[in-house]
C-alpha cells in the first residue's frame, strides 16, 4: 500500500514549468584578417552581394551588372583575401570576378596603383614571353591584371589573373590612369 500511494503521488505531481529561452544571437560574421585595407574591399563584397545576391562562384567565373553606366571614371578594386576583382563606373558596381594572384612568395603588391601600360597581347619580360592577354600593367616591376588560368587560388607570379571574357570587356572599360585598389 505504501509503495502504490508513492507511485500515485508523484504522478499527480504537475510537470516542472519550463520558461522558454530565447536562442542566442547568431553570431557576426568573423571579418577576413585583412594585412591591409582601406576598407574597399569589404565595401565592394556588399555592394555586390546587394547587386547579384551570394556570390557563389567558381574558379573563372565572373558577373556584369545588367546595365553599365556609360559616364564616369572606371575603378577597379582587387580583394586577395577573397580572391575577387571588383569594376565600378563612377560610383556603381558593375562586374565582379574570380581571380588567381601572386603565390606565396611572389605576392600580388597591395596598395594604391594605376593602369601605366594597355596592351591586347601583352607578353612577359620575364618568364620566358608567357602571353598576357589584355594586359594592363600597374607596376613598373611587370606587375598586370590580365587574362590568364585561374585555378581559384594564388598561383601567378605576382600578376592578377582574370577570365579572358573579363578582362576582355575590362580592357574596354579602362583606359591609362585607372585607379587601382589592392587589399588583403
Amino acid at each position: 500500500p505504501v509503495l502504490a500511494a508513492f507511485f500515485a503521488a508523484s504522478c499527480a505531481a504537475p510537470p516542472p514549468v519550463r520558461v522558454a529561452q530565447q536562442p542566442p544571437p547568431a553570431p557576426k560574421p568573423a571579418e577576413l584578417p585583412y594585412k591591409w585595407s582601406q576598407g574597399n574591399a569589404p565595401q565592394a563584397h556588399k555592394d555586390a552581394l546587394a547587386l547579384f545576391g551570394p556570390l557563389y562562384m567558381r574558379p573563372g567565373e565572373f558577373k556584369w551588372a545588367p546595365a553599365v553606366p556609360k559616364e564616369g571614371e572606371t575603378k577597379v578594386v582587387i580583394d586577395l583575401m577573397s580572391q575577387l576583382f571588383y569594376v565600378y563606373r563612377g560610383d556603381a558596381l558593375v562586374g565582379v570576378s574570380t581571380i588567381s594572384s601572386g603565390k606565396k612568395g611572389k605576392e600580388t603588391p597591395l596598395g594604391f596603383w594605376s593602369v601605366m601600360t594597355k596592351k591586347k597581347k601583352g607578353f612577359s619580360r620575364k618568364y620566358d614571353n608567357a602571353p598576357m592577354p589584355y594586359m594592363q600593367m600597374y607596376d613598373p616591376k611587370g606587375i598586370a591584371f590580365h587574362a590568364g588560368a585561374n585555378p581559384g587560388y594564388p598561383a601567378s607570379h605576382g600578376c592578377v589573373r582574370l577570365p579572358l571574357k573579363f578582362a576582355e570587356q575590362l580592357f574596354a572599360m579602362t583606359r591609362i590612369g585607372t585607379k587601382i585598389i589592392i587589399e588583403g
